[in-house]
């Protein structure tokens, strides 16, 4: 069995959430720490530990990822002006939890999300 995450223990509503959104493929919960007025989190219901882990039989729950980051922030009134999705991979990319998830981040703007390297 793959290891335990802390977003495993939230699919399973084991440890409180926001939880907005769940389905057999993904589930949506607010960000305990936002980084903007809206920041949701999606994830798949299994447990892929990075973006380099995915395999050719995830695609449907990553689809549904995005068709929800969609729908989510239709719902959030964030749509229209624009929001950002981001899905960080290992410690250089900042990922702290090791089950995939995407960032669904806006509600004011954003700015650039790099800056020029010198």
């Amino acid at each position: 069995m793959a290891e335990e995450t802390i977003f495993s223990k939230i699919i399973r509503r084991e440890i409180p959430a926001d939880i907005l959104y769940q389905d057999e493929l993904v589930t949506a919960f607010r960000d305990i720490t936002p980084q903007a007025p809206t920041h949701i989190l999606i994830i798949p219901n299994h447990l892929i530990p990075t973006a380099n882990d995915i395999k050719a039989s995830d695609e449907k729950a990553l689809g549904r990822m995005m068709s929800v980051a969609a729908k989510l922030a239709q719902e959030a009134g964030i749509a229209e002006d624009g929001y950002r999705l981001i899905m960080n991979c290992n410690k250089h990319g900042g990922q702290e939890v090791f089950h995939i998830h995407m960032h669904l981040v806006g509600g004011h703007p954003l700015g650039r999300m790099l800056s020029p390297s010198a």
